[in-house]
């Protein structure tokens, strides 16, 4: 055997190697237990939870311009321009802030707060009145909407790493639509997880200016019809748990949803279910400052997704520790409200498009059936390949089995799922390398009959044939990456297994199959008939 072989040869065995420790990974236990470790099922194999989900992303964009609103205000009264009113007037594009109300003579001191680095992201345009308007650029919204997703993703996949889900799947879902495919395998409960997953859980702390009032009219008389610029009207039980009362609560929070560390479900004095919570290092420092120059004489209110829930008098500093209490909290609700709050919040609502539930008995029969299917194919065509081609039909038996291996290892080292379809897929792979083989060994059968010498009628018929294999091959694998960008999730099993097994094939039919061919005729005679 020359260098050149022994070298290809030594190759294919350390990719063998590499792909079996793909899908058998370092044993424990049975080899079965092994692979069923290291092979991810999909939930038509598994069983669970199966969801389409999409972020309104547009609510994102409203709440950074919210930001930006309550910011411009203060920028604004910073800079000693008085009686500006800024706001969202247009409720159609959430992305545009107006301000009104500004002298003339106040222009240049308006132009240089707009100036300032923070507003980069919006276009700025003034008006012969006096009026501003400031609309957000279209690449800061495509951002917006981008982390929005990502975010999105991120805290799901962290609420549903904490409920103990096993190899859950959560991933970016279409092209563009900003969807969401979560899978989790397992699962009985789906209620559950939806009111989890699309909680948005966003607490805040803010300081109380006025209220508690019997309405919105109420505390409109109490403040001269006037809400303050700095102020908003919240809704909310408060303590009290009874009907809705209104808290005029200044607009920016002393402490935010991000400045939570943990959250977690716990017990009053008088055994009622209630939340712990710790703040970051920072904000302690930020709510000690603000409790101590308040104690005695302020209250504040806790806010949970835009309704009060918690309205207390500050007693005493507080550094970075606090409690919820007085919600009407069961167990699983205090234990649930944990979960959402140290998971952080959602940057936007959640719409639910797609909800299904797949049972697992149903599963255990697909995987029954669909492996009896595949061994059951595979030997037949083992069999019919040794008949017809007798020598040659081992080669063909290695090839396919090698195709096999290395899909599984891909499986094993990218975490793709194996579905129902995806089984489909590799029985339709090992046909398709069948079909490899016999286009070959036709060509080398049909130099042969030419008069060819064996390695003649090898090198010829795998240059002739390897042409049309790949045609046949591209051909299918860009169908099959059509499928897996446009389809759902069993169908981009089905896509994954037929393309990679496609790319395998491509890589056994052609190199180890000459290889072998290769190693088997550099054991015989010159001029030694070939086994084919």
């Amino acid at each position: 055997m020359g260098k050149n072989l022994a070298g290809k040869t030594a190759s294919i065995i350390a990719i063998l190697v590499v792909a079996c420790f793909g899908f058998v990974g370092i044993p424990h236990g049975s080899l079965k237990e092994s692979i069923r470790r290291n092979i991810h099922l999909g939930l038509d194999l598994k069983g669970g939870v199966h969801l389409v989900l999409q972020v309104k992303v547009a609510e994102a964009v409203s709440g950074q311009t919210d930001n930006d609103v309550a910011r411009l205000e203060a920028d604004l009264e910073k800079a000693g321009i008085v009686g500006a009113s800024v706001g969202k007037l247009d409720p159609t594009h959430l992305d545009t802030i107006t301000i009104s109300g500004t002298p003339l003579a106040k222009s240049s001191d308006v132009r240089s707060v707009l100036a300032d680095n923070s507003y980069a992201t919006y276009a700025v345009a003034s008006n012969p009145d006096g009026s501003w308007k400031l609309t957000m650029k279209p690449s800061a919204v495509k951002d917006i909407e981008a982390r929005a997703l990502e975010t999105s993703i991120e805290t799901i996949s962290e609420r549903i790493n904490k409920l103990g889900v096993s190899e859950p799947t959560v991933q970016q879902y279409g092209l563009g639509a900003n969807e969401i495919l979560i899978e989790l395998p397992d699962v009985s409960d789906p209620a559950r997880v939806q009111d989890i997953i699309q909680s948005t859980a966003r607490l805040e702390i803010h300081q109380v200016a006025g209220g508690p009032y019997a309405s919105d009219q109420d505390a409109l008389q109490a403040n001269s019809g006037v809400i303050p610029p700095d102020s908003v009207l919240m809704k909310g039980s408060g303590t009290t748990g009874g009907a809705d009362q209104v808290w005029l609560l200044k607009r920016v929070s002393v402490v935010s949803g991000n400045d939570f560390r943990d959250a977690q479900p716990s017990t009053d004095e008088n055994g009622r279910p209630d939340i712990t919570f710790t703040l970051t290092t920072a904000a302690g420092n930020t709510f000690y400052k603000y409790t101590d120059a308040n104690k005695g004489t302020g209250s504040m209110a806790i806010v949970l997704d835009n309704r009060v829930r918690e309205v207390a008098g500050i007693q005493g500093a507080i550094r970075d520790t606090g409690r919820i209490s007085g919600g009407g909290f069961t167990q699983q609700s205090a234990a649930d409200l944990s979960l959402m709050l140290r998971t952080g919040a959602l940057p936007a609502s959640l719409e639910f498009l797609e909800t299904r539930t797949v049972g697992a008995s149903l599963g255990a029969a697909s995987i029954r059936q669909g492996v009896e299917a595949a061994i059951g194919g595979m030997l037949l065509v083992m069999v019919a390949l040794l008949i017809y081609y007798r020598g040659a039909g081992v080669n063909a038996i290695l090839a396919l089995i090698l195709n096999l291996i290395l899909l599984l290892g891909f499986m094993g080292y990218s975490g793709s799922v194996l579905t129902l379809p995806g089984i489909a897929g590799v029985i339709l792979t090992i046909g398709m390398g069948v079909d490899s083989n016999v286009l070959i060994f036709e060509r080398i059968r049909e130099e042969m009959r030419l008069g060819k010498t064996a390695a003649s009628a090898v090198q010829s018929g795998f240059a002739h044939a390897w042409i049309t294999i790949i045609d046949t091959h591209v051909t299918t694998i860009v169908s099959a990456m059509i499928l897996f960008l446009f389809g759902t999730g069993p169908v981009r099993g089905f896509a994954v297994t037929l393309a990679v097994g496609l790319l395998a094939n491509l890589f056994t039919a052609v190199f180890v199959s000459r290889v072998i061919f290769d190693a088997v005729l550099a054991k015989k005679e010159r001029g030694a008939a070939l086994s084919i």
